[in-house]
């Protein structure tokens, strides 16, 4: 049920954010056009999605497969576009390539063969970011720091992917310090990889920075921050 009462939430959220992003940006050294606001709409209501795409979002981000080829349909996406951020698992590659813009959760090579196959056999090209585990953490996905560049260039050889940039979560810290130095590692890796020049790899994108981020991801480079909770509010997950 579409709540009128959260449909100006959402839009109020929008504003607000919007001039924090700009804030940032310029802080950074930047402007607010150099940072890509996505809207995370992990368990929203297509209508709550399509109120945010009409009052300016032309990004959004799922987490699930399932979840957003059910949303897909009822989406308004002529001109917003859609990325898949959450970890996928490789028998679910064949659903999700070609129905979105861009993977941004490829966390190992094998992964990116798979993505590769089906994207051939579509005949397609599909855009992706690789996933780094910034903070060295067990219980997240992604590759280390140390093996990136040797990982870009195994993946730079697929044909039919191409690797658009970089993304992460950053772990949590006890510090604005300590969070803004996992972000400033991570603009560091980005900015080292594409002076590379490899062939295939673009690096225009670094995704990082969330609800509870954002603002120190930009001051640290983030190009795209990915945004659920300040936009739409607390998840329902029931």
């Amino acid at each position: 049920m579409i709540l009128n009462e959260r449909l100006k939430d959402i839009e109020e959220n929008l504003l607000e954010l919007r001039d924090k992003i700009s804030q940032a940006a310029v802080q950074s050294g930047r402007s607010e056009n150099d940072v890509t606001l996505m809207a995370v709409t992990k368990t929203v209501e297509s209508g709550y999605i399509n109120h945010a795409i009409s009052n300016g979002i032309d990004l959004i981000g799922e987490n699930k497969v399932q979840e957003y080829l059910l949303k897909k349909p009822e989406l308004s996406l002529e001109n917003c576009k859609a990325h898949l951020i959450g970890h996928l698992q490789s028998n679910k590659v064949k659903k999700i390539v070609g129905e979105v813009d861009v993977i941004q959760s490829v966390d190992s090579v094998s992964l990116a063969a798979e993505i590769a196959k089906r994207s051939a056999e579509k005949g397609i090209v599909s855009k992706v970011l690789l996933e780094v585990n910034a903070g060295n953490e067990e219980s997240k996905f992604g590759f280390d720091v140390s093996e990136l560049e040797e990982r870009v260039y195994e993946i730079s050889e697929f044909k039919s992917v191409s690797v658009q940039g970089l993304m992460c979560v950053a772990p949590i810290c006890d510090s604005e310090s300590a969070l803004r130095a996992v972000f400033s590692d991570m603009h560091r890796a980005y900015l080292d990889i594409r002076s590379k020049n490899i062939n295939n790899v673009s690096m225009n994108i670094l995704s990082m920075g969330m609800s509870g981020d954002y603002r120190e991801a930009i001051l640290e480079g983030s190009t795209l921050v990915r945004v659920g909770s300040a936009i739409f509010g607390a998840r329902n997950y029931r």
